[in-house]
């Protein structure tokens, strides 16, 4: 049974994706569209063969990566840090939470040119923008799935003189640990949003440049294979981080199982 569902896992995707071609090439047959509005498939693989083959596109897909895992690092661990922390301290949550919320409510792309005279232009500026993505969600998420934690279990905890902090780290952070890991796959999608976000302001290579410079030269099938990149590179981080999500936390997926 395991192996049946690993392998429709991938089929159904695959299928779809098939499907989505289909219907890209029949539109583009059926209505005359013209290259220069919509590429043709076999145009968007011819320029993702051409890139891979000649080595042009790695160093734009290595670089995007570099900032986006560094970013992600970054934003997540301090997301969770002070998650964790203003969900036991009610004055940090006072003092902190409403700086932060403003902080989120602004947009990053208005942000970005201040972070580049800040950090320059090099991979630096790159991060901070990523880390700065990716850290609200998990943020509260966290702090949710802290506070969510059963009161009945802490209660008996403390029955047992249970410190602060073996309630933290052994009771409250795995109780939150489903809302951390929706967080985490969240920030997948975000980190790569934000390391685009910088290259498009100021790079010299990376995926983001690539569209950014493509589009200069109006060359469609570039920048539709760009793009393409970056959904496959974000659905197979969100499926990692699913994998992962699901061993770590094994315990959900087996209520799952036993509720079935």
């Amino acid at each position: 049974m395991l192996k049946r569902l690993d392998i429709t896992s991938f089929l159904y995707p695959l299928i779809s994706v098939a499907v989505l071609i289909a219907i890209w090439h029949w539109s583009i047959q059926a209505f005359a569209i013209p290259d220069y509005l919509l590429p043709p498939p076999g145009a968007v693989f011819g320029a993702l063969y051409g890139g891979f083959a000649d080595g042009t596109l790695w160093p734009h897909i290595w670089a995007t990566l570099a900032e986006s895992l560094a970013g992600y690092a970054i934003g997540c661990g301090l997301a969770v840090l002070l998650g964790a922390l203003l969900a036991e301290s009610r004055t940090f949550e006072r003092f902190l939470y409403p700086l932060l919320v403003g902080l989120q409510a602004m947009p990053k792309v208005a942000l970005g040119p201040i972070i580049l005279v800040w950090f320059g232009f090099g991979m630096s500026s790159k991060v901070v923008l990523v880390a700065l993505v990716c850290f609200f969600p998990l943020f509260v998420n966290t702090i949710n799935g802290i506070k969510r934690t059963d009161t009945e279990l802490l209660d008996a905890c403390r029955a047992f003189s249970a410190s602060r902090a073996y309630l933290l780290l052994h009771v409250k952070l795995p109780a939150a640990a489903g809302d951390i890991f929706s967080g985490l796959q969240i920030g997948v999608a975000m980190a790569l949003i934000g390391a685009v976000v910088g290259e498009f302001l100021s790079a010299q290579k990376g995926l983001g440049y690539l569209i950014a410079s493509a589009s200069v030269s109006m060359s469609l099938a570039t920048m539709f294979a760009g793009v393409l990149l970056l959904a496959v590179i974000g659905l197979a981080g969100s499926m990692l981080m699913r994998q992962i999500h699901q061993r770590v936390v094994f315990w959900e997926s087996r209520g799952d199982r036993d509720a079935a």
